[in-house]
């Protein structure tokens, strides 16, 4: 019992947090910061499933946020909005069929990373990052030129799913279902890394042709990767737009991929640990910066080239919090 204590923790934390929301002891904007770090927890530990464990250099993981916000998006307006005529579903319908629209734009955003683990196949490191930087320009670009979901005015309506579900019963149901879903994450990216395929990527990422040697079928293991990648980065994305209620395709740029592999070579790679404790410093510098406007994406990049002139292992380097404190780990664990 004693190692899933951590669990049972987290657990009472999230209780407590919910309980706090639905009766306002903590307001709407310590609410939203809150979500924001468990949508960063996604992206970094998403990206660094790429990055850190399996060892290629992906720079375009915005792209796949950005299909699974606009998918969620239209399946959310489309099932409870008005802007493509009357509502599919009642709105006592949105508590049980908003999970699956964002799990829809996951899994939508998880075929689309085929366009980037096809060339993965023959390429690696600078021209992967070349290929993954012009993915992330593609799906811009395309979404730009979709006037039917309002090109580069941005999307929006994603709102009355959220009405909906606080009609239905009042309560923080965005907290909710981010706290969920950074759980979900978690547990799939924990389940992953420890199993035969996590063993293949690992395998990949320290030589790839002794790998192929070894009878490990690297082209599928590199899909199987990238598409569980890409996957989690659509929900986030799904997430994401249903709690600003609004989507523009410049939020998913080049700058939205660099926050992720910040959080990345912060935390360490191939470290979950780090990208969750990445995440959550990440979010509270993002927020201290908020006022410097334009400013903070000087700083942002900056922090990514002092991370790799200085610490370029991060701060747990390939190591988990119970390697560094190995007292903690009868309190948890991976298997």
């Amino acid at each position: 019992m004693q190692k899933y204590s951590l669990n049972v923790l987290m657990a009472a934390v999230a209780v407590l947090l919910l309980v706090m929301a639905q009766f306002k002891i903590i307001d709407n904007y310590i609410q939203a910061v809150i979500m924001y770090v468990g949508i960063n927890i996604m992206m970094s530990t998403s990206l660094n499933l790429v990055n850190g464990n399996m060892g290629e250099f992906t720079c375009g993981h915005a792209a796949f946020m950005c299909v699974g916000a606009y998918v969620s998006s239209i399946l959310s307006v489309l099932f409870f909005g008005n802007k493509f005529g009357d509502p599919i579903f009642p709105a006592s319908m949105a508590v049980v069929v908003f999970p699956v629209i964002v799990l829809l734009g996951g899994a939508v955003a998880a075929l689309s990373s085929i366009l980037v683990a096809l060339p993965s196949f023959k390429t690696r490191d600078d021209y992967l990052a070349i290929i993954t930087i012009a993915v992330n320009y593609m799906v811009i670009s395309a979404i730009e030129n979709m006037d039917w979901i309002g090109g580069s005015r941005g999307f929006q309506g994603m709102k009355d799913t959220v009405w909906a579900m606080r009609d239905t019963l009042s309560a923080p149901w965005m907290l909710l279902w981010v706290i969920l879903f950074t759980a979900f994450t978690i547990w799939v990216i924990r389940r992953f890394i420890t199993s035969t395929y996590g063993k293949g990527v690992n395998a990949v990422c320290q030589d790839e042709v002794a790998a192929e040697i070894m009878s490990v079928n690297t082209n599928k293991i590199k899909t199987v990767n990238f598409m569980i990648s890409a996957g989690l980065a659509g929900c986030a994305g799904g997430l994401f737009a249903h709690i600003v209620g609004y989507v523009n395709p410049q939020s998913f740029n080049i700058l939205k991929s660099t926050e992720a592999m910040v959080m990345v070579y912060l935390g360490g790679m191939g470290s979950l640990s780090g990208a969750i404790i990445s995440a959550v410093l990440f979010t509270g510098l993002m927020e201290v910066l908020r006022s410097a406007g334009v400013i903070k994406w000087v700083i942002i990049p900056l922090m990514l080239v002092l991370i790799m002139q200085f610490r370029p292992e991060g701060l747990l380097g390939n190591k988990e919090l119970s390697d560094v404190f190995p007292k903690l780990k009868k309190f948890y664990t991976f298997k």
